[in-house]
């Protein structure tokens, strides 16, 4: 029914963890093929592309479903429906940004202070003509096909670049003094197969399968047991997403308690728990958390 097209390059592997992760196993002869399957019947075609194509090849309606960034949606122009975002990234859940960046031993500090004909180099060209356009600055916009910080300042004055943390321009000696777009990853749909309800139930379950394995990241569910006296100390130090369940114990002065919590707590949560009464505790994996 839906056909698919997943991002190649930085994102793949992380996408197509999730995808795994959420029971949807993207299948493929080799690392290198192109055509893919993922075994559910709502998924017809899947491939594997360049996350710059895939914005196009979603509005143009060479596919219902596509997994891209913000950037190249915005850059591209696509009019596409965005279903959802994907808090993932190619190394955390942290968006990436798309900045204005110069030398680090330079005098500017902000677009500000860029003077008309200053050189910039970026994979993002639409992007950067209109930022600059919008702060009305007339710079020189040269494509980039790669190693854009290394044009600098021999070629260019400053770039135009995508960055997670930071942390490769800050070693290429640059400085970022604006920030164009903040970028998601996210799932989005053609027009015309998101108006077909039976398609659109599709994706919107495809949609629920991939959150719920994204919230259940970084997440155990923790089981105890505890007397009676000590249910309130114990309830106090818990973390829950909403209340903890608690129920009475068959025959016995003590409850169960059960609750979903951040899995970077339980190193100091157990220990804390056991000092507070808890017995019988219990930490579990989880898959899936659905709202």
């Amino acid at each position: 029914m839906l056909r698919i097209a997943l991002p190649k390059g930085s994102l793949e592997r992380a996408t197509l963890a999730l995808f795994e992760d959420a029971d949807l196993a993207v299948n493929r002869s080799s690392e290198r093929d192109y055509r893919a399957s993922i075994a559910d019947p709502r998924i017809s075609e899947v491939r594997i592309l360049r996350p710059q194509e895939i914005p196009r090849y979603v509005a143009r309606g060479y596919f219902d479903l596509g997994i891209t960034g913000r950037d190249w949606i915005e850059e591209t122009g696509s009019d596409v429906v965005s279903l959802t975002q994907l808090h993932y990234s190619k190394a955390t859940a942290r968006p990436v940004n798309i900045v204005v960046a110069v030398p680090g031993e330079s005098a500017v500090e902000s677009v500000t202070d860029l003077k008309p004909g200053t050189r910039v180099s970026t994979e993002f060209p639409e992007l950067t003509r209109r930022f600059f356009e919008s702060n009305d600055l007339d710079v020189d916009i040269q494509l980039s096909y790669g190693a854009t910080e290394a044009k600098v300042p021999d070629i260019v004055d400053a770039i135009v670049e995508l960055t997670e943390t930071g942390s490769s321009l800050r070693a290429a000696g640059m400085k970022i003094i604006a920030t164009i777009l903040v970028s998601y990853t996210e799932l989005v749909a053609n027009r015309d197969s998101y108006a077909d309800p039976e398609k659109r139930h599709a994706m919107e379950q495809l949609s629920t399968l991939l959150l719920g394995t994204l919230e259940a990241r970084g997440r155990v569910l923790v089981k105890l047991n505890v007397p009676a006296d000590k249910l309130d100390a114990v309830i106090e130090i818990l973390p829950a997403m909403k209340s903890p369940t608690v129920s009475k114990l068959f025959g016995d002065e003590a409850y169960a308690v059960e609750t979903v919590v951040p899995k970077s707590d339980i190193n100091t949560l157990i220990p804390a728990l056991k000092d507070h009464g808890a017995t019988d505790i219990i930490e579990l994996p989880i898959a899936k958390i659905v709202h």
